[in-house]
This record gives structure tokens, C-alpha cells and sequence, in this order.
């Protein structure tokens, strides 16, 4: 498809009046949050006027995790190699040799990640293209040189730097020397909504999914999501709650969690709450891994919930949180920056220390009340409704052409 180029290499569109011409970039088609926030944010950016297209890293050739609705272009990708610094190698090299070939002119660069940053800085070293903006979701503690190397540059050749948070502005300025515009996430309230649309039923019946109370998550299981602590702390609900039940959707990643999972795996077999063979027969399982589901799917699984639980302990700012605010379910999250940017405890959701397992297992004990669930959703949903993908792409676009007119003079 068409990258609806501008006829130069430079701002040529802000220069003559023409719509803005952006090039959003992300390491993956699946539904990361980065991911999400570059769809959802070049769709709101087509949506003012700005000539929008996606480059993206297509892993497994199954294409985005819903077609966007403005130009995007798949760069092939082949099977990964072993060993985490190798994959991320092949991903920047993959992504230069994409973009080379295409060939594509754009006011505006704008890298996502970490991996597509290093492939644009490698670009305008050979002139190919002009500079780069980078958005930083949150920085890893990587073990390995190679990867904290990558991450650093990422940052640090970026012609500027955004981030989705105060949390994480801050955290570039004290260790990196960077500072960042805010540029927020958002939510779409056409699609995430309390009132049931069909597939609410649905998906019940694919997932099993008739416990009471019903706890979800998304994200899957990996260490920053804190699934062990979460897991403990519904194993202690469960002791007074025997019908609870607990969902943990999504999962896609580049990096192998497996021995976190491993350890996932063995306390909950220990406690007999592991998916196989868990339940009595016409018994609901207490443990539902979803895996990645179907975007459709995603809406009417917070619905589903009695509680969203998120006790992530890293994140850049919480995208799922607004989804499932903005769906009408109460949320259980962690008493920390970013979340405490937007959500107020005992407002608009329990927060609680995510390394404080009982006070995990009382919040979600105590969101069941009548009485705080009503307070928490009305708050929520007013909160989520503060934050849309329009007001995100208008700032977006007015961080674009400060950019351009600063490069300008």
C-alpha cells in the first residue's frame, strides 16, 4: 500500500500548506500497548487531516490484530532466531532493509520502540531520512549489554523524545538527560462502552467464564505484570470465595518469560487452580488463560468482569486501564505513578501496594460491595472519558509542527 509520501525528504508539507505527512513505526502487528497506541493514535491523526502511515514488522504475515483505518505497510519478517540479542538484531535490520526498499518520504518520523528507533537512526545516518521522533512507553532493566545499549541509543539519537507520562518524563530527565513532551494514551469511546453488543455471551461461553466473582486482566503473564503476586492473591480470595474465577488474556511479547511462567505454572498446579483438569466436571475453571483474543473480544471481556485486576509493577502508563474504565468495570490497580496520575484511590479505583499480596487479595475482596462498585464506575468512566484518542493526535500534531518549525529556524 501506498505510504503517501510528500514530494520531499524534509517538512514539505508544513512548508507549503499541505497536510502533514507522518510516518508512525512499531516493532509488531499484535496488541501491545505500543502497538495499540500506534494504531489508535495514527487513526485519530487521519482524522484531523494528517497523512498517516503505519510501518510495521509483520512476524507471523497474519497482518495487524485489526485492520487500521488509514495507510499501513508490512515489513516482512522471518523466523527469529535464538537468543533474545539476535532477534532484536534481525527485527532493526529487517526494518532497515523494508524502509530502504520503499523508499518513502515523510514530514514527520516517529518510532515507537526501541527497535524501530535503531533501524531510523541507522536511516538518517545514510541521509535516507531526515530525523526521528521517538515515544518512550516505559524503559526495561535488561540484563543483557547488547539490549540496554539498544535501548539507551534509542533514546539518546532521537531528534526528540515523547513519553505517555509525567512518571516517565521525569525518569528521562534524572537518568538520561532527555527531556520529553507528554504525548498521552487514549481511549475510544465508540468502541468501549458498558452497554452490551451481542458478543458479551459469546465470549462467556468460549471461556468458560461463569465463576462469581469473575476477575480478568490483560497482558498476559510475564514479571512486570506482577502474575505471580496476582495469581497468590486470588488464591487467597478463592479460600473465602470458592466460585472465584480469574481470566488472564493476551500474552503476545518478544522476550521468553518462561521460567516466570514455569514458576507461574507450579504454584498454581500446587494449588490445584491449573486450567488442566482444575475443575469437577460441569465446574467452571478457576484459571482462564485466554491468550490473545480476537479484538472484537476485547470490549465485552471487560464487561465480563466483576473486577479488572492490574498490579503491574512497570508500565508506561496503563492503556488497558482506560479500556476497561471506559467499559464500566471496576478496577483494582497499583498505588504508583503512572496510575496515580489518573486514578484516585477510593475515587475512580482501589489502589493498593502491589507487593503487598493481602492488601491485593481485601482490594478485591472489597470491590464486590454494591455500594463501592457504584461509586468506582461512575467515577471511572468519567475519568476514562477525559482521555481520547482526538485530544492524544491533536497533541500530537501540534508537538509535530513545533518540531518542524524549530528545525526550520
Amino acid at each position: 500500500m501506498s505510504a503517501g509520501a510528500s514530494d520531499g525528504a524534509t517538512s514539505a508539507g508544513a512548508a507549503t500548506g499541505a497536510p502533514l505527512s507522518v510516518a508512525l513505526l512499531t516493532y509488531s502487528t499484535k496488541p501491545r500497548g505500543g502497538v495499540v497506541h500506534t494504531v489508535e493514535l495514527a487513526e485519530a491523526l487521519h482524522d484531523l487531516g494528517v497523512e498517516v502511515c503505519i510501518y510495521a514488522l509483520n512476524k507471523d504475515e497474519g497482518g495487524f490484530y485489526r485492520p487500521p483505518r488509514c495507510p499501513a505497510v508490512l515489513v516482512p519478517a522471518a523466523p527469529p532466531p535464538a537468543g533474545i540479542d539476535a532477534v532484536v538484531r534481525q527485527r532493526i535490520a529487517e526494518l532497515e532493509v523494508g524502509l530502504r526498499r520503499l523508499g518513502a518520504r515523510h514530514d514527520i518520523w516517529h518510532s515507537q520502540d526501541c527497535i524501530s528507533a535503531n533501524a531510523l537512526a541507522a536511516l538518517r545516518a545514510e541521509g535516507r531520512v531526515p530525523h526521528f521522533l521517538r515515544t518512550v512507553h516505559h524503559l526495561d532493566d535488561y540484563d543483557s549489554p547488547y539490549l540496554r545499549a539498544c535501548q539507551e541509543r534509542s533514546v539518546l539519537e532521537a531528534d526528540a523524545c515523547l513519553v505517555v507520562s509525567e512518571a516517565w518524563r521525569r525518569t528521562l530527565r534524572a537518568d538520561l538527560g532527555v527531556d520529553a513532551a507528554i504525548l498521552p494514551n487514549g481511549v475510544s469511546l465508540r468502541r468501549y462502552s458498558p452497554a452490551p453488543d451481542g458478543r458479551d455471551a459469546e465470549l462467556r461461553a468460549r471461556l468458560h467464564a461463569t465463576g462469581s466473582p469473575l476477575y480478568v486482566t490483560v497482558g498476559g503473564v510475564e514479571p512486570r505484570k506482577n502474575s505471580i503476586g496476582l495469581l497468590k492473591a486470588f488464591l487467597s480470595v478463592r479460600r473465602r470465595l470458592p466460585g472465584a474465577q480469574l481470566i488472564i488474556a493476551g500474552g503476545e511479547t518478544l522476550f521468553d518469560y518462561a521460567p516466570y511462567q514455569r514458576e507461574f505454572e507450579a504454584l498454581a498446579r500446587e494449588h490445584g487452580v491449573w486450567p488442566a483438569g482444575a475443575s469437577p466436571a460441569g465446574a467452571p475453571p478457576p484459571l482462564v488463560l485466554a491468550g490473545v483474543l480476537p479484538d472484537a473480544l476485547i470490549p465485552p471481556l471487560y464487561r465480563l468482569a466483576d473486577a479488572f485486576v492490574f498490579p503491574s509493577v512497570r508500565e508506561g502508563f496503563g492503556l488497558v486501564l482506560l479500556e476497561a474504565m471506559a467499559s464500566g468495570a471496576p478496577v483494582v490497580s497499583s498505588a504508583q505513578p503512572p496510575f496515580t496520575e489518573f486514578l484516585r484511590d477510593g475515587e475512580s479505583a482501589l489502589l493498593v501496594d502491589p507487593s503487598r499480596t493481602e492488601d491485593l487479595a481485601r482490594a478485591m475482596e472489597a470491590i464486590l460491595e454494591e455500594g463501592v462498585r457504584r461509586r468506582l464506575r461512575a467515577a471511572a468512566l468519567e475519568a476514562a472519558a477525559r482521555y481520547t484518542w482526538e485530544r492524544s493526535a491533536r497533541i500530537a500534531a501540534g508537538v509535530y509542527r513545533e518540531f518542524l518549525g524549530s528545525r526550520r529556524s
